[in-house]
């Protein structure tokens, strides 16, 4: 995947049972390591899993969150002695062939994060109302609040860096993990990119559990960890003189 440094891709699961195959198929031409967490999968994705010699799985019991998922990828990454991880959705929302792009871009920061809405791509598909309205609310506050310049503040497409995954601390289980990882970002004075992804949704269907289905209660629980993620890092305003600003050079 690169030069002298190991990365792992790591992709966390739930019911893709449609999907995995292909998309492993695919992220293992850019990845020597491949990891996938299945979190408590019900529909044969197991099954599916089981059948692959060519990728690590690291299995939760009981679905326990996208969050969660993710702590159990930094966690194998940091054991496996890896130099850093990218993670990426198994929807078919993330395009295996960037890999490369974002390992090349942590060269000059702590974490690169996709953006979907950086740049426009030919054939782009139109995101569902309500998911660009949360998302570019809480992306403005994000911006507000910690001095930050990002564009897409959920984009699941990242690379973290081993050291900069050390200095997290995230405990939220669900889809409200980017909002502490924005803000522990910024306390610890991590370098962050944004580069441009393409805007791909194949299951405008996906839940996010429950009542965070409802549009407005989705907006309040994220408000709130946000409010929480904030006062525990102790962090100012952006504008207020002790602020720990983080910049974010975006790449074409």
């Amino acid at each position: 995947m690169s030069g002298r440094e190991k990365w792992l891709a790591a992709l966390p699961v739930y019911n893709e049972v449609d999907y995995v195959d292909p998309i492993l198929d695919e992220v293992k031409r850019y990845a020597d390591h491949v990891l996938v967490v299945d979190d408590g999968s019900t529909d044969g994705t197991a099954e599916v899993l089981d059948r692959r010699k060519d990728i690590t799985v690291v299995r939760h019991a009981e679905n326990q969150g996208y969050g969660a998922a993710l702590r159990s990828a930094f966690q194998f990454a940091l054991d496996g002695g890896f130099d850093g991880i990218v993670t990426l959705d198994c929807d078919g929302q993330h395009q295996p062939k960037r890999i490369p792009r974002f390992i090349e871009a942590a060269k000059s920061a702590d974490i690169v994060s996709g953006s979907r809405y950086l740049k426009q791509y030919e054939g782009d598909d139109a995101p569902p109302p309500e998911r660009l309205f949360i998302n570019r609310r809480i992306t403005g506050e994000l911006n507000r609040r910690l001095g930050l310049n990002l564009t897409d503040a959920f984009c699941g497409f990242k690379a973290y860096r081993a050291e900069a995954i050390r200095k997290l601390s995230i405990t939220d289980s669900g889809y409200a993990m980017p909002l502490q990882l924005w803000v522990q970002a910024v306390a610890a004075g991590l370098r962050i990119i944004e580069v441009p992804v393409p805007l791909i949704y194949l299951d405008l269907n996906r839940s996010f559990g429950g009542s965070l289905d409802h549009a407005e209660t989705r907006l309040t629980y994220y408000n709130r960890v946000l409010d929480e993620a904030i006062a525990q890092a102790g962090l100012l305003p952006a504008d207020s003189s002790g602020a720990m600003p983080s910049c974010q050079p975006k790449l074409g």
